[in-house]
């Protein structure tokens, strides 16, 4: 029992400090199959990203609302260390090129920014701050960032990996029925059963969309790049269903 407690709680701090900046120790070296069963707890993340951003937004409600937008995207980008937005970057250059699906898995690698990465970036940026100034339920920040990262199993389960040696690969088969119980009770922030299913449809949804898109250009397989692009297309796509709904 005391053995499974401290790998749970171990789980759960590797998922906290590889999706956060949050101060905490470091976890150590990894060992083999850890970064599997942290994918069970990313959805903890998603609590805390989720929560900065929403409590940033409620602090600056008395600022214009596009000041406040901005002040609580620079808390988004802040609290995730920009890991996923880097991911959306990277990918974005790699899978609009107009290349082979290998020199595509090539161009993952590369650190320079491209057209295609700026664009989506830029376009990222735009939609999360437009929807912020739109003055969501602070739940519904929460919600989506909950959900896009317990969504994000899903695509990690059942695509391949681009490329075999890569963290993305050693973080997928992971604990995605943990995930799901997580992930439970940001339910009870959508606002009621209905917001709730449409907010995990859509982040299941996009998710698998977004997935299968970068899996046909990439050869059949997806990594790490891709699943911060999943996790950053995912968040905008509930806030917006949200919104809209509302």
């Amino acid at each position: 029992m005391l053995s499974t407690l401290r790998t749970v709680s171990r789980a759960a701090h590797l998922a906290l400090t590889f999706l956060t900046t949050l101060p905490l120790p470091h976890v150590g070296e990894v060992r083999d199959g850890e970064f599997a069963r942290a994918s069970g707890f990313y959805p903890l993340a998603g609590y805390v990203v989720g929560g900065g951003v929403a409590l940033a937004l409620l602090v600056t409600s008395t600022l214009p609302s596009g000041v406040g937008a901005a002040l609580a995207l620079i808390a988004w980008l802040t609290v995730t260390g920009m890991l996923h937005f880097d991911g959306l970057v990277d990918a974005s250059d790699a899978v609009f090129a107009m290349k082979t699906p290998r020199r595509r898995v090539e161009i993952l690698s590369d650190v320079h920014v491209g057209a295609f990465g700026l664009a989506a970036g830029v376009t990222s940026l735009l939609m999360k701050w437009s929807l912020l100034g739109a003055s969501p339920h602070p739940g519904w920040i929460v919600v989506a960032a909950v959900f896009a990262r317990a969504a994000l199993l899903a695509p990690m389960n059942f695509f391949p990996a681009a490329r075999a040696e890569s963290l993305g690969a050693r973080s997928r088969e992971g604990w995605w029925p943990v995930a799901v119980i997580v992930a439970a009770p940001a339910a009870l922030l959508a606002g009621g059963w209905w917001q709730a299913i449409t907010a995990a449809s859509v982040a299941l949804g996009a998710a698998l969309v977004v997935a299968r898109f970068c899996a046909g250009r990439l050869g059949g397989g997806i990594g790490g790049d891709v699943y911060g692009a999943i996790v950053e297309v995912t968040e905008i796509s509930v806030l917006l269903a949200l919104v809209a709904a509302s």
